[in-house]
């Protein structure tokens, strides 16, 4: 019995660059291209699978950047970030908002492909053009869980260091603006970080990426 391929779905605005890494994945045996879209909106009306990987850019319309890779991961897919953009705001911002992964996209077809099938896998993977990016903000990085702060709150997190405004974050989690502040509030409390800033550089030390809250169904 042939064992199951990886659903791998595109959301890539530029419609030949996308044509390019739809045709790499449908040509990989062991892959099943699922929707490919140009905006996050589009994947979501269209995706067949509610889980596998998703070659994201970060220029979008509508929903974009660090706001698109939440969303992504919020439905349940581990995110593989594919831009023209690598500078390490552009990194870090899309690793701390949950993706899996980061390529440029002057990437080949053959990484390209080992990044899918790690991630896939349960692993990261990024560049190694740019996992300086991520080691030089990560120097005796704590990968322990950040255990004092609750799930929304370590959600809350991620999206301040992925450089979210609190309209933003309100949005992303749909909640309202004073619900964001008070968990910053709560956060700034038990961290003893005041200033944004400090917290991303705290948010980073302790690897906090965003996660989605998965409801609990009364029983």
């Amino acid at each position: 019995m042939a064992a199951t391929r990886i659903p791998v779905g595109v959301i890539e605005d530029h419609p030949l660059y996308r044509a390019a890494v739809a045709q790499l994945l449908a040509d990989a045996p062991d892959i099943e291209v699922d929707a490919v879209a140009g905006s996050v909106a589009q994947f979501a009306a269209h995706r067949q699978n509610p889980a596998g990987v998703v070659v994201l850019d970060l220029r979008l319309p509508g929903v974009q950047g660090s706001s698109a890779v939440v969303e992504v991961v919020g439905m349940g897919h581990r995110v593989l970030v594919l831009s023209a953009y690598s500078g390490r705001a552009e990194v870090l911002g899309a690793m701390a908002a949950g993706a899996s992964g980061y390529l440029s996209k002057d990437s080949d077809g053959a990484e390209i492909l080992h990044a899918v099938r790690r991630i896939a896998g349960g692993n990261s993977y990024v560049s190694p053009m740019l996992a300086a990016h991520v080691l030089d903000a990560l120097p005796g990085r704590d990968k322990g869980l950040v255990i004092e702060l609750s799930a929304r709150e370590r959600q809350v997190l991620s999206l301040v260091a992925a450089g979210e405004r609190d309209q933003d974050i309100a949005e992303a989690l749909d909640i309202s603006i004073r619900t964001v502040r008070s968990y910053l509030d709560r956060i700034r409390d038990k961290t003893g970080q005041r200033r944004r800033p400090e917290l991303t550089r705290y948010a980073i030390e302790k690897g906090v990426a965003y996660a989605p809250v998965v409801p609990t169904v009364p029983v």
